[in-house]
Order: structure tokens, then sequence, then C-alpha cells
């Protein structure tokens, strides 16, 4: 494992154990037992080195839609959605980083294509459904940047208190069925 790679596996594990504000330059050449000024050597700065490590979230959240049980088209989007709102309530720390362009750039090449990915296949599938006859006339990018946007706020509510102490869902599978319906009807 080369030191560039020993950096981005060693800030993943701290932000994993100790949440977004521990992955400082400092905390993460500590961890990695190395000098302070380490990570400046292999980054240009701090957003380049989170930039490294919220892909390797992209990649995972990737790899989890790329490997959906054969089914139906309906069936893989809602498992796709499923596995949204598993990854983000699983990793927090890593699911806040992902979308904190105040500390990781959004343009860093790596980043990109690999949110941009998650993003088409994403889409893809939301096609899928519309080849069944499900609002085939928009947009499947309009659609899914919608439904992700509702997936996105219900993990992010759940995750931050706004309605994981909600008297009326005990769970989160239940305002997720309601927003699935909502956009797949029953």
């Amino acid at each position: 494992m080369g030191p560039r790679h020993r950096l981005i596996t060693t800030a993943t594990a701290l932000l994993s154990e100790e949440g977004v504000q521990a992955v400082t330059l400092r905390g993460i050449a500590k961890a990695a037992g190395v000098s302070h000024g380490a990570p400046l050597r292999h980054f240009t700065c701090r957003a380049e080195l989170l930039s490294a490590v919220a892909t390797v979230g992209f990649t995972n959240l990737l790899e989890r839609g790329e490997n959906l049980p054969e089914s139906t088209p309906r069936d893989r989007l809602v498992a796709a959605c499923r596995g949204y709102i598993d990854f983000a309530l699983a990793n927090p720390a890593m699911f806040e980083l992902m979308f904190r362009h105040d500390l990781i750039d959004p343009q860093n090449p790596g980043l990109s294509s690999k949110s941009s990915a998650v993003f088409e296949l994403f889409a893809k599938l939301v096609g899928e459904v519309q080849g069944e006859g499900w609002h085939p006339d928009t947009d499947s990018r309009l659609i899914a940047a919608s439904l992700w946007a509702s997936l996105h706020g219900l993990a992010g509510l759940w995750l931050w208190g706004g309605l994981s102490s909600a008297s009326f869902t005990p769970t989160v599978d239940i305002p997720l069925a309601v927003t699935l319906d909502a956009y797949l009807g029953a």
C-alpha cells in the first residue's frame, strides 16, 4: 500500500470512528503515524484528501447499486432506494462527508466521476421502470433527481434526529415506504 492510499484508508477509518470533525490533516497524520506535513506531500490540501475519502463512499454506494438482485425493474429501483438509506444509516459520517461541499472539492475528477456514476445508475433504474409505463414522458434524470433528493432528505432527517424521535415512525422503513408509494404507487 502506497503512502497516498494509506492516508486515504487512515482518513476513512478515522471518519468512521470519530466523525467528520476528526478528519483534520493533523489528525489523519497522527492516526497514520506520519509527520504532520506528510499528507501535504501527497495531497495539495485537505479538500483533495477528503475528496478521495468521499470517492470511497461513492464507490461503495455504486457497488451496492451494481449488485442489486435480478428482479423486476420496479423491485430493483426499490432495492436501490433501500440500499441508499441503508448505506446512509450504516455510514453516517461518510454519508455526511460525501455531500459536504465546504469540505470536499465536487470538481475533483475522481469524486465527480463516481458521484456521477451513482446518479447515472439511479437514472438508469428509473428509466427501466419508465419502460413499464410509469411516467414515460418525464426525463428519467428529473425523476431520479427528485427521488434521490427525497431519499437524501429522509436519511438526513433520520440520522440527525428530525424523524427518528417521532412517535409516529418507530423505524425508517415506514417513511421510506410512504416515500416510495408516493413515487411508485402501491
